[in-house]
């Protein structure tokens, strides 16, 4: 009870209060006594200080009208929390800033810090991948390093230096169609240029063998996170001057789904329809249950979808359902690339 007062008394502005307030605090299953008895530890605290304490409401455990409120003692309280929270915490984060940091960005920030500490537990090492990866792994939200104000967190607890970045604009990983610039050179001179990008390698090296008989200029290897900050050196890489049409194929899971509309955020990039739809097809798997739903990009996906596809695929991953991209074989990716039309 006493530090539900405590968190009554740090919300108000003003330097006193009265005694029905502090009553009104409580529901009426507190009996009187209790409710007197932690006052007067905060008395005793020098947390509260009675006004006139002669003029009092003559109760078993008499309390005066009016009581003036020492904000100075909270950091007392904050400095216990935090000295008390940091031995439950992994040996890697550091508190030491929110000693001298207000109480409110100390609770505005607990919150992420226990997901940072929730990573760690599993996680002693951070593997070298982008920031939004690193966001979606720690938080569930790609953004939250970037632009919610994740970099700033863990500066303050000393971890941002330890996170391994990658960097943005490394090359990407792809193979060009050799056929087409085979027969005419010129093609990497013409208006339109259509490239498919795929997340995972295996996926990737089965339609690498396809890609001679489309029209697509390349077939990108994605490599989850690390296409959204490496897309920008497609033209760089090969020197196109028309536009780039971008298609993605990736996991029908929650994760797959948010790296294709950060993607499309950057870079707009449909969606390569025809494979998702063969997926649909097949019985879905199960094993990516605690994946972070992304309602935005979830919402976005399910745009280019047929009402019944739109429900299915809602249904399916509300199971903790998901399709994998290689639920298709070689030959079946390779046709659907073949004979799909791509806008």
């Amino acid at each position: 009870m006493k530090k539900q007062i405590i968190s009554f008394l740090m919300l108000l502005k003003k330097t006193t209060i009265s005694l029905t307030q502090l009553e009104n605090i409580f529901s009426g299953d507190i009996s009187y006594d209790i409710m007197a008895t932690n006052i007067k530890e905060l008395i005793d605290e020098g947390i509260l200080e009675e006004i006139s304490p002669n003029h009092n409401n003559g109760k078993s455990v008499p309390l005066a009208y009016k009581f003036r409120i020492n904000r100075p003692k909270f950091k007392k309280e904050l400095i216990e929390e935090i000295q008390s929270m940091r031995v439950k915490l992994q040996p890697e984060i550091d508190l030491e800033d929110y000693f001298i940091l207000s109480e409110d960005t100390w609770r505005k920030d607990l919150t992420y810090i226990l997901k940072v500490n929730e990573y760690l537990k599993e996680n002693k090492f951070f593997e070298k991948v982008t920031n939004q990866e690193h966001s979606y792994n720690i938080t569930g939200d790609e953004k939250w390093i970037d632009e919610k104000g994740g970099k700033k967190l863990l500066e303050r607890i000393k971890l941002w230096d330890k996170l391994e970045i990658l960097s943005t604009g490394e090359p990407l990983m792809l193979a060009v169609n050799s056929a087409m610039i085979a027969a005419n050179p010129s093609q990497f001179l013409k208006g339109e240029h259509l490239h498919l990008i795929v997340e995972n390698k295996a996926t990737f090296y089965a339609l690498l063998d396809s890609l001679k008989e489309t029209a697509f200029t390349s077939l990108i290897f994605g490599s989850g996170w690390k296409v959204v900050p490496n897309i920008s050196m497609l033209s760089r890489q090969l020197g196109l001057k028309g536009e780039n049409k971008l298609y993605y194929f990736g996991d029908l899971d929650y994760e797959g789904i948010t790296i294709w509309n950060s993607l499309n955020e950057k870079s707009h990039c449909k969606l390569a329809v025809g494979f998702y739809r063969e997926l649909l097809k097949k019985s879905y798997s199960f094993g990516k249950e605690n994946q972070q739903k992304n309602q935005g990009a979830l919402t976005e996906f399910l745009k280019v979808f047929k009402g019944e596809e739109k429900e299915y695929i809602i249904t399916l991953l509300g199971k903790g359902g998901y399709y994998p991209q290689e639920a298709l074989n070689k030959y079946e990716l390779g046709n659907i690339w073949r004979n799909n039309i791509w806008e």
